[in-house]
Parts: C-alpha cells; sequence; structure tokens
C-alpha cells in the first residue's frame, strides 16, 4: 500500500506541474493540431470511416509525442536540477520515484488527444461514433498507461547519456510511423511488422479504432495491456543494473 501511495501522490504532484507548464501546455495542445490539420487534408478525399481513422490517429500521435521526447530526458533534467543523487538515496526504490513521473507525462496527452479530435469536430466536421463506448473508455487509459511504462523504459536506459533528451527525440517519428497512428502497416515491409507487435502503441491503437468502428478491441487491449507490464518489469531490471554500476563507478552525475 505504500508503494501505491508513492506512485499516486507522485503521479498527482507531477501531472499537476506539467499542467502549469506554459511549454508542456502549448506544446501538447497546438503541436498535434499541426499533424492533426495535414492527416484531415490527406484523407478528406476518401470515406468518412477514413477520417475517424485519421482523427483517432492524431489524437494517439499527441499521447506518444507528449512522452517520448520527454521521457527520454527525464533523468537529464532532474541530473541538471542537481536532484537526481538524491532521488537515487530516496529510501522508496528509484522505479517508484520514476514511474509516476513517465505516467504523468503520458497522461497530459490526454489535452492532445482532446484538442485533437474537437479540431475535426468543428473544423472538419468529423462526427466522432463510437460503436463500444465501454470499450472505448478501456482502451484509452490502457493505452496511457502503456505508453507511460514504455517512456519509463526509455527514461532509465537513457540515464548514462548526456544528450537523452535527443534519443528520445529520435524515436517520435519512427514509432508514430511503425505502429501504424497514420500509415497503415500494411503498406510497410514485412519486416517491420514483428517490430510493431513489440511496441503496445500498436496494439492500443488497434484497441482504440476496433472499439470506435465496433470491432474486437478486448484482444488487442489485453496485449496493449501485457506489453505494458513487460516494459515495467524490464525497466525495474533495468533500473538496479544501471545504478549499481554508476555507483561502482560513480558516473551518476557524469561529471
Amino acid at each position: 500500500m505504500s508503494a501505491v501511495r508513492l506512485l499516486a501522490i507522485g503521479w498527482v504532484l507531477h501531472f499537476k506541474m506539467l499542467s502549469r507548464s506554459s511549454f508542456n501546455s502549448v506544446l501538447g495542445v497546438v503541436y498535434p493540431l499541426f499533424f492533426a490539420t495535414v492527416a484531415f487534408f490527406l484523407f478528406r478525399e476518401g470515406s468518412p470511416h477514413a477520417l475517424l481513422y485519421a482523427s483517432l490517429g492524431a489524437s494517439v500521435m499527441g499521447i506518444w509525442s507528449a512522452t517520448s521526447t520527454a521521457a527520454g530526458g527525464a533523468l537529464q533534467r532532474e541530473r541538471w536540477h542537481g536532484t537526481l543523487e538524491l532521488l537515487v538515496a530516496a529510501p522508496a526504490h528509484f522505479s517508484l520515484v520514476m514511474l509516476p513521473v513517465t505516467l504523468a507525462m503520458s497522461t497530459i496527452g490526454i489535452y492532445s488527444m482532446a484538442a485533437t479530435l474537437l479540431w475535426g469536430r468543428l473544423v472538419f466536421g468529423i462526427s466522432l461514433h463510437i460503436a463500444h463506448p465501454l470499450l472505448f473508455c478501456l482502451a484509452v487509459p490502457v493505452t496511457i498507461v502503456s505508453i507511460g511504462m514504455c517512456g519509463f523504459l526509455l527514461a532509465v536506459s537513457f540515464v548514462r547519456y548526456r544528450t537523452a533528451w535527443a534519443l528520445g527525440n529520435l524515436l517520435e517519428y519512427p514509432v508514430w510511423l511503425i505502429c501504424g497512428f497514420l500509415v497503415p502497416l500494411s503498406l510497410f515491409p514485412g519486416w517491420v511488422r514483428p517490430i510493431s507487435w513489440l511496441l503496445a502503441p500498436t496494439w492500443g491503437m488497434r484497441a482504440i479504432r476496433e472499439a470506435a468502428i465496433g470491432g474486437s478491441a478486448l484482444p488487442d487491449i489485453g496485449m496493449c495491456a501485457g506489453l505494458g507490464a513487460a516494459y515495467t518489469l524490464i525497466g525495474v531490471l533495468v533500473v538496479g543494473r544501471l545504478l549499481h554500476s554508476a555507483r561502482a563507478r560513480a558516473t551518476l552525475s557524469l561529471t
């Protein structure tokens, strides 16, 4: 229960801080609108189903964009602020300290999702008809949490790099391409698909679309949740290994 309480309080505090950041607020709402506008113009000659496909894909793009770069540089910012050593030395396991940070980052993506769907409705007249509202309401938070877990894995994996934010930024576009946010996976070479199957956003995106158009979303939701749990487990193992190495070599601060 103490771990759950730590995660909950950490998530609330970091979500408040990110919500009050003018940079994150503008970036989280305005930035996805550019992608959404381009997507709507590309799909506007298609069927209403194609417009809904683009609208949902652009909205999930906002969640991933809010997480990838920010999560990659999460530990770097703590290092700049001089608090990384204090967090590592805290009684709580370091993974319990970092998980709320990346979860808050992905939750901020709700702003992006809402802004994108509203933009499509008001400007392009896209009607968001959800065939299975309950499954849709389940698929969205599962996708957000799994993306947050992916961000956690990125954050702890990049702790030894001085330009960790650049590595996170580097992954933004390839991931939303091979996860099928806007471009169908059938258009990519065959070797891309196995890579996409290992990424939770792929299954989260499929679950959201299936719930919206009336398909079977539960298997995709299960795969998304399972991959999110796997990211968490791998991230916890990576944390232990990297912190042990950093302590042994005195390289945590990279000075």
